[in-house]
């Protein structure tokens, strides 16, 4: 007997050992390939089967950093904090000088009855320039507040905070997709029976049990493979794409982890989305994927398509994937596999940034770098740091596990050499990275900007990316005029190089000069219209597109 309950978010599968046939051993839920293979022992046991899938992951732990790591952690945080402090307390000295100050005058103008009028205009002008001042370093106190939240998309560990252990999963290299299925034995509870015209059935208090597969003990049992594992059949849920071979984990409720033993046999069946394996003992599992397959990015570009509306589009190893941004809202354009067109049920679908990326990591269509992504994938500032021939694995053979490594740094303060972990990373770096995403942001409902292949050759607190006057709505041309601006964080500069030249150099282009931002450095050879749409930029949609850039870190990971 079985039965399958389905809804929006779970589905149920129940089957019941009613024959006891030991020659009924495939169990396969309504015409489905879902089912099991089970042995001799539970095909003549009262037992019942059920497997509960639900499509979310309501079982994996959000693991917290380690109180001890914390004070390490983070190489942005500590220093965006100070800033913040530091102009928190000059707004608190400032606002009692100002009291002090206001008191004393007024104490003058009593005194001076004479002078009522003159003291009066005098009062009413240095009450307006402490309200103005207040005014400024509230301001001042609310962009560094923003500074300090941006920086924290931006932060790298500077180690890891959790050492894991085989076979345990890595939650930081490692992601769950798909939901988690439940998979249980139970005994089957008392039958009804006939009894002249009644129908009787014993009643448990204890409700449902649960079946120990393999028992505790086995010494009744003479054959040594009397309970041997259990093969399992399931389906990878429609709405998640996984771009290589999924992972089978089980659930460890002592460790409170994900963990990979006890699991054998794995096989994977693309076309039908089957995956089968053999399962020693069971309980809940879950499919996982290489968090990083993604990364680094290939290439990327971002294209306005009108004011308050762009296109960005992602390049990976694996698929290309187009996010269309529009006023303060994120779509999924397209997704293309193998140069083929795979349809989502995110298309269309218009949602919160923060919302947004979300649901994109929940379907396997992660492009979104954490803090410890650096331990797992090459980012160009670990490239432009290592010697030729120096490789780190990473997204599709991440399994391997490397030594650390280390770079040698010469301090000409000291006269020294000093060693650097390869995890670790200037404060100055995120911030560059910061501040042009910004500026791209502000930019971005005029101009279109793209991956350049000198961003990995050159010095790392510097970005270089390619960026043209974009003002019809219409597809780019296959050979576009770029410019090519290598920018600093306190300097731009348009360089002579293009993406076909055969080295890289810093060299001006000519009638060119330096500027201190993006926006002064692209305004010098734009258009009245261009500028024009740049200036009618809202507000909500520059943070959404800089949130966008901020979360992808493309400068960093392609």
């Amino acid at each position: 007997m079985e039965k399958v309950i389905q809804d929006e978010n779970v589905t149920l599968y129940v089957w019941a050992n009613l024959k006891k046939n030991p020659r009924y051993r495939s169990v396969r839920f309504s015409e489905t390939q879902i089912g099991f293979e089970i042995p001799r022992i539970l095909a003549t046991s009262d037992i019942a089967l059920r497997l509960l899938h639900t499509h979310y992951d309501h079982v994996t732990p959000l693991r917290p950093v380690p109180a001890a790591s914390q004070e390490n952690t983070s190489t942005v945080t500590p220093v965006v904090k100070g800033e913040v402090k530091s102009v928190e307390t000059a707004i608190s000295k400032n606002l009692q000088e100002e009291r002090k100050q206001q008191e004393n005058e007024s104490h003058s103008v009593h005194e001076e009855e004479t002078e009522v009028m003159e003291e009066q205009d005098d009062t009413e002008r240095q009450t307006e320039e402490p309200e103005a001042t207040k005014c400024d370093l509230e301001m001042k106190l609310l962009s560094e507040t923003v500074s300090a939240a941006q920086m924290l998309l931006l932060e790298n560990a500077s180690e890891k905070p959790y050492s894991f252990e085989d076979p345990e999963v890595d939650l930081y290299q490692f992601t769950t997709l798909g939901g988690v299925y439940h998979l249980d034995i139970l005994e089957l509870p008392p039958q009804c029976k006939p009894v002249k015209g009644w129908m009787i059935v014993e009643i448990l208090k204890e409700g449902l049990q649960k079946y120990v597969y393999p028992p505790e003990t086995t010494e009744d049992f003479e054959m040594e493979n009397a309970f041997p594992p259990i093969e399992v059949m399931l389906k990878v849920h429609e709405n998640v794409i996984f771009f290589e071979a999924p992972m089978v984990a089980r659930w460890d409720a002592e460790g409170k982890h994900w963990k990979t033993d006890g699991i054998s046999n794995v096989s994977y069946q693309p076309e039908d989305r089957l995956i089968t394996f053999s399962l020693e003992t069971f309980g809940p599992v879950t499919l996982i994927q290489d968090a990083h397959v993604n990364m680094p990015y290939q290439s990327w570009e971002l294209r306005p398509l009108d004011v308050n509306k762009v296109l960005l589009t992602v390049t990976t190893v694996f698929t290309e994937i187009q996010i269309q941004v529009k006023e303060n809202l994120c779509m999924l354009a397209s997704i293309k596999l193998n140069n083929k067109r795979h349809s989502s049920a995110l298309e269309e679908k218009w949602m919160s940034p923060v919302s947004f990326i979300i649901a994109l990591k929940e379907a396997g269509l992660n492009i979104f770098p954490t803090g410890h992504s650096h331990f797992y994938v090459v980012t160009n500032y670990k490239k432009k740091g290592r010697k030729k021939g120096q490789e780190q694995k990473s997204g599709v053979l991440s399994n391997l596990i490397f030594p650390k490594r280390v770079s040698l740094q010469y301090d000409l303060h000291v006269n020294e050499w000093s060693t650097t972990p390869a995890g670790q990373f200037s404060a100055e770096l995120p911030l560059v990275e910061m501040k042009a995403y910004r500026q791209m942001a502000l930019l971005s409902s005029a101009f279109a900007f793209g991956w350049s292949r000198w961003n990995t050759e050159c010095d790392p607190k510097n970005v270089v990316f390619k960026v043209r006057e974009h003002l019809t709505k219409e597809e780019p041309s296959p050979n576009p005029n770029w410019n090519f601006l290598m920018f600093s964080g306190d300097r731009a500069q348009s360089l002579k190089i293009n993406e076909s030249s055969e080295a890289f150099s810093k060299a001006l282009k000519e009638d060119t000069e330096f500027h201190s931002t993006l926006y002064h450095m692209v305004k010098d050879s734009a258009s009245e219209e261009a500028m024009e749409k740049v200036g009618r930029s809202s507000c909500q949609f520059t943070d959404s597109v800089c949130h966008l850039l901020l979360s992808t870190r493309l400068l960093s990971y392609s």
